[in-house]
């Protein structure tokens, strides 16, 4: 039942007040005592998975009734689904893999809900379908999701995402037959494996089968890289390394590309922390040596010359470098190749005996071409303001190929020539819009202590004034936010709404330091930035009263809930999806014992009091009118478990019962955002861009 309050005449373009009877959700006498605080948590019950609680499916029922008879009144909705549906439908191609003359990519016409993966045996020749995940379940759900070619490319190592689950069924494809071979894999999470030289089988690494009903929330630990050998069962398959006296730690396998070696990454968190060990693939125990002990800093390898190896590396360079070992030696001291820049090193590649190195300049793509000595070749020219990705290859190859987007430009794939530096595109998105249309440009805003933080601002040309802005951000786990196209965004901008990108601290854009500045003990910093970017919104009239949306997801969806919370003065309406928000118990389902890194342990004091201060479920206050809030989830998240959103939306609806209304939106067979078909993601966006387009005054026509 939907009733209207006219409440106080707004300043600005305000909506009445709507008040929405939320269902009833059951409160419990649950609390918990961490270091003489008593903290309450009432709604617990919630985290019970919805597969095996009739109770919490009943309340998922519930709460999605409401909400969309709710979204169903909403002007503009069918309107920007129309249009998000006419912007999605352009053909577009991922960056294509090069194994044993073949060329492998996934290619999308348009609107089908997932991409099939296709094979051409020469750069220009005729393609071939390989696999199409739009057959594989009726509601488009089951995705296509990491795969990698032979070295022969003969077989595709591919790994099936049913329902948006991080978890993998891992098969094999004959690549000149097109069909499956009998081999499978079970219970890898979130990648596919890497072959012998030989294509005679492949490394994976698996986790234990979970105990029963507990496969979608139980920890995972004790990962083991294993060997499998094509054409026996799973039970046969060789353990390669494991750490069972370490169980936390992970490991991954990789095949060096002469095939002579298989490089061990180990790692316990989400940090770019990593021991490195190696096998020699002749021998024959396959005992591993350790090359780098001690999780204190990154080791990412890049490629190597017979003994010599490449990495990158944060080790005395927190904006990363590039550094040799010969493993030849008995304890082998890395030596430098390419110095820290002032820029961020991103990514590395050895590609036709050079190294191609991807920077990023205040978060936007700079790639710089050099031999193996550290000495610039040249600079890779880019089409202008974007990301730049890809270049991936082999050392004794000269041909690579990048993918290139911006805001306004969808995704362009080039092939470069790493010998002549030349730049051709190889397959170019046939447009429903014009990009010149739009304008892009990269500002500077000052925190609360100073600093200096960039954001991007996306306006369609003669967009002025303050107009109606939606604000981007995520600030954690070193991940950078770079320019890039989204079909759904742009039908915001085109209505005439504001879009803007705070590359906010926790984020990777400036390197390790600018990530230590908003993790752990200075997370404050990452909500003082974003509200330091709804701030310089508002001086700047770029946008108005009542007219500032706030929009992140995962560690983004933490961060909205913890600024609504902080400053619901600031803000006309929030969209937190999938986010973290009970922060004194993240670490108890699947991954977030690995989120330590970031957040701190809740049962070690000092963490426990930061994260306890904005954990966004505990610090909502009865009384206090909340902006309008459409919390987005699935009730299939094996990542941030839908728990945390469950009991997040029930402490808002209960401590604001005639506030703006405070919805939740749970999708059904979706995971964290990863494999969501086409069409899921077009209904989803629709209905979140008409709900904040309500509150912040966007006309949507």
């Amino acid at each position: 039942m939907i009733k209207t309050d006219p409440g106080v005449p707004p300043d600005h373009v305000a909506p009445p007040r709507t008040t929405l009877a939320y269902p009833q959700t059951r409160r419990e006498d649950v609390t918990d005592t961490f270091f003489g605080t008593t903290v309450a948590d009432p709604y617990r019950w919630l985290e019970t998975d919805a597969r095996n609680s009739p109770e919490v499916r009943s309340w998922v029922n519930a709460q999605n009734s409401v909400t969309n008879a709710f979204l169903a009144t909403l002007p503009g909705r069918e309107t920007l689904k129309a249009r998000m549906t006419e912007l999605y439908n352009y053909e577009r191609t991922g960056t294509p893999v090069k194994k044993g003359g073949r060329y492998f990519y996934q290619r999308n016409t348009g609107l089908q809900n997932q991409s099939p993966l296709y094979v051409r045996d020469s750069l220009n020749g005729p393609e071939r379908l390989l696999a199409d995940p739009n057959t594989w379940s009726k509601d488009g759900a089951t995705a296509l999701a990491e795969w990698t070619p032979s070295e022969d490319g003969k077989h595709l190592l591919y790994s099936i995402q049913d329902g948006g689950t991080d978890w993998r069924t891992v098969k094999v494809i004959d690549v000149a037959t097109g069909k499956p071979t009998s081999d499978e894999i079970k219970w890898v999470k979130t990648s596919a494996g890497d072959w012998m030289k030989d294509g005679s089988g492949f490394f994976y690494t698996r986790f234990p089968e979970p105990p029963a009903g507990a496969t979608f929330q139980a920890t995972n630990e004790n990962s083991t890289v294993y060997f499998h050998k094509l054409g026996t069962p799973q039970s046969a398959d060789r353990k390669v390394f494991a750490t069972p006296d370490q169980p936390k730690r992970g490991h991954y396998g990789a095949v060096t590309e002469d095939g002579r070696y298989l490089l061990i990454l180990t790692s316990e968190g989400t940090d770019n922390r990593n021991e490195v060990r190696v096998v020699d693939l002749k021998a024959k125990n396959w005992t591993p040596r350790t090359l780098i002990a001690g999780l204190d800093n990154e080791w990412s390898p890049i490629g190597n010359r017979g003994t010599t190896f490449f990495f990158q590396t944060n080790k005395g360079s927190p904006r990363n470098s590039v550094v040799s070992l010969d493993i030849a030696q008995p304890n082998p001291q890395p030596r430098t190749i390419i110095a820290e820049q002032a820029a961020t090193l991103d990514g590395v590649s050895l590609v036709g005996g050079k190294l191609i190195a991807s920077y990023l300049e205040d978060a936007k793509s700079a790639v710089h071409v050099y031999d193996l000595t550290g000495k610039l070749v040249r600079n890779v020219d880019l089409p202008g303001l974007g990301t730049a990705s890809g270049f991936g290859g082999e050392d004794k190859d000269n041909e690579t190929f990048f993918a290139f987007s911006s805001y306004n430009r969808p995704t362009t794939v080039y092939r470069y020539d790493v010998a002549s530096g030349q730049a051709t595109p190889w397959a170019t998105p046939k447009l429903t819009f014009n990009p010149d249309d739009f304008t892009v440009e990269q500002r500077f805003f000052a925190s609360k202590d100073g600093t200096k933080v960039p954001m991007f601002i996306v306006r369609k040309k003669g967009t002025s004034g303050p107009a109606p802005t939606l604000l981007y951000g995520y600030g954690g786990f070193n991940v950078s936010l770079t320019p890039g196209f989204s079909p759904t965004r742009l039908a915001w901008i085109e209505a005439g709404g504001v879009w803007a990108q705070a590359n906010i601290r926790g984020g990777g854009e400036y390197g390790k330091a600018w990530h230590d500045a908003g993790r752990l003990a200075n997370k404050q910093n990452v909500f003082d930035d974003f509200i330091g970017a709804g701030e310089y919104l508002k001086a700047q009239g770029i946008t108005g009263p009542n007219q500032l949306a706030v929009e992140g997801g995962s560690n983004g969806g933490l961060l909205i809930g913890a600024v609504v919370n902080q400053r619901p003065d600031l803000f006309a309406a929030a969209h937190p999806a999938v986010g973290v928000m009970d922060m004194l118990r993240f670490d108890r389902f699947t991954a977030g014992r690995y989120w330590v890194d970031d957040y701190g342990y809740p049962n070690k004091e000092a963490d426990f009091r930061t994260l306890l201060a904005y954990s966004p479920y505990h610090n909502i206050k009865m009384g206090v009118h909340y902006p309008a809030v459409l919390v987005t989830t699935a009730d299939t998240d094996d990542r941030v478990v839908p728990g945390h959103s469950f009991k997040y939306i029930s402490a808002l609806q209960n401590a604001d019962p005639n506030g703006q209304p405070h919805v939740i939106r749970i999708e059904t067979r979706a995971g964290h955002g990863s494999g969501k078909p086409t069409d899921k993601i077009i209904e989803e966006t629709s209905d979140v861009y008409a709900f904040l387009a309500k509150y912040t005054g966007l006309a949507i026509n």
